[in-house]
């Protein structure tokens, strides 16, 4: 019996270990132009294994590329492309460099930032109360997105007035935000209901979701008419 820690390692696991014995049996062939043809056809036989590399633009390239990693970088034939280095393939990319935006509060995320110097510098006083007002829809939402709880007009009033050193001043009561704090309660009721239907063969538990769904759908409307609106005063 024969083990795979005899065998030689696969230098591409993914293409398996006969594809490694076809280009072994393929690099010992003399004639230069039937080595050429052998290694077509293994790098049509990769591109059927491997058949995610052809969402690439340049996928044929990369066949070619681990057909010289499979050969050790010791294939000798007539390739399209040039041959690539040991030394290329296997280099490391460099590190990403760390960001270096300091975000002043965390629950607001570090775009608020971008959105408080916007508005600062608005010389139109019209423009920047209305920048203000999304500003502080834009935190209600941030905060109930990191703290899954509702959030009091007085607080973000208070929070945007520390940020901006006095300078944005929020209204209360310009958009409101829902925050359902039933979503665990509705999607077991769901559940239920959808049990109960599927064993009473009935219609009606479908009618009684249908204002349900209807409901809780408004916001998005909302949503969509802020993101316009806030694109709009941006823009001009």
């Amino acid at each position: 019996m024969e083990y795979n820690t005899t065998r030689d390692k696969l230098l591409i696991p993914e293409y398996g270990r006969n594809v490694q014995k076809m280009v072994t049996y393929m690099m010992a062939i003399p004639e230069r132009d039937t080595r050429t043809r052998y290694a077509e056809m293994i790098r049509d036989l990769m591109a059927t294994l491997n058949p995610g590399l052809k969402i690439m633009e340049d996928y044929k390239h990369k066949l070619w590329d681990h057909l010289y990693v499979i050969s050790d970088f010791k294939l000798d034939v007539d390739s399209p492309f040039p041959a690539p280095s040991r030394e290329e393939m296997f280099r490391k990319p460099d590190p990403l460099p760390y960001p270096q935006t300091k975000v002043k509060v965390r629950h607001f995320g570090k775009n608020l930032n971008s959105l408080i110097e916007r508005a600062l510098a608005e010389t139109d006083e019209d423009k920047r109360k209305n920048l203000t007002q999304l500003i502080g829809y834009y935190m209600k939402l941030s905060y109930i997105n990191w703290h899954r709880e509702p959030v009091h007009d007085d607080m973000i009033k208070n929070e945007l007035s520390v940020l901006t050193e006095g300078k944005l001043q929020y209204e209360q009561g310009g958009y409101r935000v829902y925050f359902d704090n039933r979503q665990n309660f509705e999607s077991n009721k769901n559940n239920k209901n959808r049990n109960n239907g599927n064993r009473n063969k009935g219609g009606g538990q479908q009618q009684q979701q249908q204002p349900q769904q209807q409901q809780r759908s408004g916001g998005g409307s909302k949503h969509k008419k802020f993101k316009n609106r806030f694109k709009e005063l941006l823009l001009q």
